[in-house]
């Protein structure tokens, strides 16, 4: 039984990616955006946050902070690739209302603050905040679970993924 927890929540067996953000849950399929709801680059969840903060949602390197402080890319300790992409179509804001915690090759541990945003000013500029969270190698995963369902905590366990 503890064994099959731990796989759930990441424990020995399993790998755990935290909530970047609080908020909502919003499973992929409903984000507004075909590339992040059909899973074209990778299987994941996204929130619609309640604050202007996205931190690391596991120990790792940041492979990209891009120019525009919408989105980041990054891999955990563990080897997971991940991309955090804050809004829909929102580099069209050509980085008004978010500011850049972090530089590309930054090493980061869980928690540490990624990217500041400000979602009243963003929507207020007609662009949705629902912050999609991907795993980009999926494929090198037996599973990729979501373990949280109606509001989460920055911190809080958001997906349990499985070694193959």
């Amino acid at each position: 039984m503890f064994g099959k927890l731990k796989e759930r929540f990441g424990g020995a067996s399993g790998l755990a990616v935290a909530a970047p953000v609080s908020g909502s849950v919003v499973p992929l399929e409903q984000v507004p955006d075909p590339t992040f709801a059909q899973g074209i680059l990778g299987k994941g969840v996204a929130i619609e946050p309640d604050e202007g903060c996205i931190t690391a949602p596991a120990d790792g390197t940041v492979e990209m902070m891009f120019d525009t402080g919408h989105a980041i890319s990054m891999t955990t300790a563990d080897g997971i690739e991940l991309l955090i992409h804050v809004g829909i179509d929102t580099v069209a804001l050509k980085g008004r209302h978010y500011k850049a915690c972090c530089r590309s090759g930054d090493t980061v541990r869980k928690g540490d603050k990624l990217i500041e945003f400000d979602c009243e000013a963003i929507r207020a500029e007609g662009y949705q905040t629902v912050t999609p969270v991907i795993v980009c190698n999926a494929d090198s995963y037996s599973a990729v679970r979501l373990v949280a369902a109606g509001t989460v905590a920055a911190g809080d366990n958001l997906l349990a993924i499985s070694k193959k």
